[in-house]
Formats: C-alpha cells, structure tokens, sequence
C-alpha cells in the first residue's frame, strides 16, 4: 500500500510568502501615514482666478496704493488723495501741490512703478460722475487734461482723444460714456472716445433719461428747446418752452405755448392736454396732474383714471406705482388695485423685471411680474452683474435669480474658491465639494468678495481671510459704522462708500 511521499520533518522557510507578508505590511504603514497625514493637512481649496485690480489706502495720514492681493503698490506717503479712475488700470492720479485760498491745484499721474506718466499736461483730471444714488464713479476709458486754461481728452495709454480747446468738459450726471463740452460759451457732446455727438452751438444740453440712446435736449440760443438723437439727427425743432427728461414709446412731453403737450418723434402732437403737467407716457396713456392729483388718459383725453391719487408712476405692462394716504400700491389703467396699499414704498426694477415693495418693518416683499409675492426678508445686496438677489429671511441668507428660484451660493458664486456656511448660530466656510475649511467659529461673516476675500466676525469684531482660509485681518476691527463690510488683504473699505479707500 502506498503511504504517499515520506515527511523528512526538516522545516524550510518559504521566502516568496515572507516577502509578499513584509510588502503587505509596508503597503499598510505607507497608508497609515498617508491617511493621518491627509487628516492633519486642510481640505483641498480649488485655485480660482480672481479679479485683478488697485485700490486706494489711507493709513497714518497718508495715501497709497495696494492691489488685489492686498500688496502695497504705492507707499502712503501723498498727502492728499490718491484718485485710480479705473481699478484695473496702473493710471494714478495724485496732487503735487493745492493751493486752498485760490481753489488751484496740480495733479499728475504715476504708473504701478511710481514712474511720472503724461507730465506733457498741466494738469491730469478724473471725470467725476454719479449715479442716482449720489454713488460717485469715474469715467474709465478717459481722463480730462489741461494745458493752460484748455482742456482736452486723452485715453488711459495717453493718445490723444480730443484736442485741447475746450473751455470745460465734464460729465452727465448717471449717464455714462457722453460728455459735454464747452467752447466760447456754447456746449456740445462728445463720448467718451473723442467722437463730436453734438457741434459747440447750444445754450444748454442735457439728456432724456439716462439712457443716451433716448436722444438729448437741446437749448438754442433764443431760450427755446428742441431734441437731438445721438446719431445726431434732429427729432424735435427748437421750438419747444421746456422739454421732460421723460421718454416712452417714442414719445416726448413737451411745453408749446405754455401748454402740456405729447409729441412723437415725427413732431407731431398726439396729445393737446388739458392737465396742467405731464408726468408719464405707457404707449398711447399718459399719467396726468390736475389739481394737485394725478390720474389717466388716453391719447383722445379720455379719462381712465380719475385724478384721485397723491402720486402716480407708470412702472411696466399695464401697471402703476401709486400713492394713496402715505401708502403705496399697484393699479392698472381700469383703476384695479393689483397690489394693496400697505407699503412705505415701492420700487420697479426694470433691469430684473421685479418689484420691491418696503414695508414698515423694513422688510421687503419681492413680486414678479405677475406681482405675486415671491420672497420676503431684508434684501442685503441685489447684483446685476451676476443677476442674483441676496436675502435675509430669519436669520439666514439666501440667494435668488431674478426669476426668485433659489439657488445655492455655489451655483451664483461660481468663481468663489470658499462658500460661506452656518452651523449651530456660527459661521464657517467650505470648499465647492462642502468640505469644511474654515471652522464654525465666526458670530457672522460675508461672502468672499471677486478678488478672494472674505469678512468674518467674533466677539464683535471683524477680520478678514484669504482664498485659502488664511488669515489676512486679525479680529480688531468694530466697523459699527460701515454699511458694507468688505476687506482687501489687510484692509478694510473706509464708512464713507463714496470716498472710494481702503485702510486700517
């Protein structure tokens, strides 16, 4: 019988298991030691490119520069203002010398080096506008320049836009890219590339609305008024007493003869009113004054709206903003109230195509256009360049496009590297996969800014951070008086918005 093969009871070790067990127990260490060392790291920040620009400091008295990374460009050493007419542009501007009793002055422009730029000039200028609001911005495409008492236009790089012969040249107030000019005492219009809109040949020009594209009222020299497109053709003659800054369909309120009167654009009258004023045109309806009231009528001065109300203002389709015993509402043009009269005010936004209705709280309610109530809250910023509303409901905020879906910061913010997120009444911040970067330890906080910065809020005092979570502000700040909390690395936007600086 065989017993199979005979056991020498001689043990051998078996070297391939060994050295598969010795790799085995490598390959767990190498693990071990990644995992806790990924656990030590921070959550991964996605790099993001954010905006570039410059920026205004004040610090100790003086006046600087910084960039976008919160760097110092230009030492604060000026002793006046430090004017940058367009943040992305190493064009600035800063006053030699001031001579307070006589109003004169002598400003040049230096460049990211602190190089002289354009010293052929007198003087270099920013052109100044504002908007309804009063915010102050500059024109960023031209700079207003002097030799002698003769001003001129260059562009940003220094060419020559216009030629230095006019007596002024300045801005319409909220309009951009249009600038007036004065020469010999007679105004015209240029924009803002040195284009001639309008000869020197007028006692007076102002625009329709805002709009340039309306067209722009001229004033003649025997007092009377008529209008101009900005192709430079004449609509109305100069025929007119006054023309309205008002525009709809086509249409203008003009004064012949001491009357009240709509024309088109042919000149012709389609409205012989009988109110005593105009205020508002909505195709072939017109919102009219009498007796101190306003009401409605139609092109045949039909009344549609008896003269009831103590304000009336056309807002879109077929509705009006109208005030009623110190409050606010909706009618249309059959006198149907379509909003109730229980706002301290209202507004139109024509851009988002949605109503703001304050009430007296100070709470808002936000319409569609079919004025039904989409959201209520304190509105903390409205941005139509991202077409996004931010709301305060409760104690959270929360975002919304302009047709009121609600959507998640990280759809809106879409260039953010870190999203702000509350947790147990504390903020923090979290990467675009809600990894947390920046711990839940903040009393409040705002949303990182376009150029990576973000305020965050402890024990009442605010501190910035960076892209990354990084601190770049300690918590010293109380900014108690500051309408907009914002930071640049160190530094925080100055209380007064109009001022336009950053400082510590």
């Amino acid at each position: 019988m065989s017993r199979g093969k005979r056991y020498s009871g001689e043990k051998k070790l078996n070297l391939k298991k060994v050295f598969a067990v010795i790799v085995a127990l490598a390959v767990i260490v190498m693990f071990i030691i990644m995992a806790v060392k990924m656990l030590r790291q921070k959550p991964k920040v996605e790099e993001k490119s954010f905006q570039n620009g410059y920026f205004t400091i004040y610090e100790n008295g003086k006046w600087g520069v910084i960039n976008s990374k919160g760097e110092e460009i230009i030492k604060p050493t000026y002793d006046e203002m430090i004017v940058i007419p367009d943040s992305t542009k190493e064009v600035f501007l800063y006053t030699e010398s001031a001579n307070y009793v006589d109003n004169s002055y002598k400003i040049n422009a230096i460049n990211e080096k602190g190089e002289k730029i354009f010293g052929e000039y007198d003087n270099i200028l920013p052109i100044e506008n504002y908007d309804t609001n009063y915010n102050l911005w500059y024109e960023k495409n031209a700079l207003k320049v002097q030799k002698a008492d003769k001003f001129g236009l260059i562009d940003l790089n220094g060419k020559e836009l216009l030629p230095i012969e006019y007596d002024e040249i300045s801005a319409i107030k909220g309009v951009k890219n249009v600038l007036i000019t004065r020469k010999d005492d007679l105004y015209g219009l240029v924009d803002n590339l040195g284009n001639i809109i309008i000869e020197n040949k007028y006692a007076e020009i102002t625009t329709v609305d805002d709009k340039y594209e309306h067209g722009f009222i001229v004033k003649n020299s025997e007092g009377k008024y008529g209008l101009i497109s900005y192709d430079k053709k004449q609509v109305l003659e100069e025929k007119y007493n006054e023309i309205k800054h008002v525009y709809g369909n086509n249409q203008y309120i003009a004064n012949e003869n001491g009357n009240w009167i709509v024309v088109n654009s042919s000149g012709e009258t389609v409205l012989a009113s009988g109110a005593e004023n105009i205020v508002a045109i909505n195709g072939d309806l017109y919102v009219v004054q009498t007796d101190g009231k306003y009401g409605i009528v139609d092109n045949q001065n039909n009344q549609k709206v008896d003269p009831t109300y103590d304000g009336l203002e056309y807002a879109f389709s077929d509705y009006y903003i109208a005030k009623k015993d110190d409050k606010y509402g909706i009618i249309n043009s059959n006198n149907e109230t379509k909003v109730e009269f229980k706002y301290k005010s209202i507004y139109y936004d024509e851009e988002g195509n949605y109503i703001q209705a304050e009430k007296e709280d100070y709470t808002e309610d936000l319409m569609n256009s079919n004025l039904e109530v989409k959201v209520s809250g304190i509105v903390s910023e409205i941005n139509n360049e991202l077409n996004y509303i931010k709301v305060r409901e409760g104690n959270d905020y929360k975002y919304y496009n302009f047709k009121f879906e609600e959507k998640d910061s990280k759809d809106i913010l879409t260039s953010n590297s870190l999203f702000l997120s509350k947790k147990d009444d504390k903020y923090g911040f979290v990467n675009q996969y809600g990894v947390v970067v920046v711990d839940y330890i903040y009393d409040d906080a705002t949303e990182q800014n376009k150029y990576g910065f973000a305020a965050v809020k402890k024990d009442g005092k605010w501190g910035a951070i960076n892209f990354k979570g990084e601190v770049t502000a300690g918590l010293e700040y109380t900014l108690e008086n500051n309408l907009v909390i914002d930071f640049i690395g160190a530094y925080h936007l100055a209380e007064d918005l109009n001022a336009n600086y950053y400082t510590k």
